[in-house]
């Protein structure tokens, strides 16, 4: 009977050690996934915040403008700016737009459908690259403020004021 005992061991042995090896893969992957969400590595979502912009004083016969923020995002998961809407009676027509350069080094201003804002970075705004672009209504100072709000993916919707200032 001993003998049967010993050919049986023998032969599940092989399957047993087979099978070690994945299973010791999964309980390390296991043990290292959990370390990673116990402290805050996974499923940290974006924290945006928007500082105080500003917006380019019409000049001339044109009422078309630019507005500037800059945002910053101090979670761990990277955001998209969506759109930017103004409720003021003062400002129309408010879209991303984004500076572009031909090929022949023509400068032009196009619409942005989304701008990322990355994880633990910024989206400065700037006259050559990315901003917003909307027309003035009525007769606008420097000084004066016009309210903003910044639609994002996933971070919702924030308000932001941007003071009238004349472009350097």
């Amino acid at each position: 009977m001993s003998e049967d005992f010993g050919s049986a061991a023998r032969r599940l042995r092989a399957p047993l050690l087979a099978a070690l090896a994945p299973v010791t893969a999964c309980a390390v992957a296991l043990g290292g996934l959990t370390t990673w969400v116990g402290t805050g590595g996974a499923g940290r979502p974006p924290r945006i915040e928007v500082g105080t912009g500003r917006v380019f004083l019409p000049y001339g016969d044109t009422r078309d403008t630019s507005a500037y923020f800059r945002i910053t995002n101090k979670g761990g998961s990277a955001d998209r700016l969506t759109g930017i809407t103004s409720d003021s009676p003062a400002a129309d027509r408010t879209m991303l737009g984004r500076h572009r350069t031909t090929e022949g080094r023509a400068a032009y201003m196009s619409g942005a459908a989304s701008v990322e804002v990355p994880a633990h970075g910024a989206l400065a705004m700037s006259p050559l690259g990315t901003n917003v672009m909307l027309r003035a209504r009525g007769r606008w100072q420097a000084g004066d403020t016009v309210p903003f709000t910044l639609h994002f993916r996933d971070g919702g919707s924030i308000r932001a004021d941007a003071v009238v200032v004349r472009p350097r």
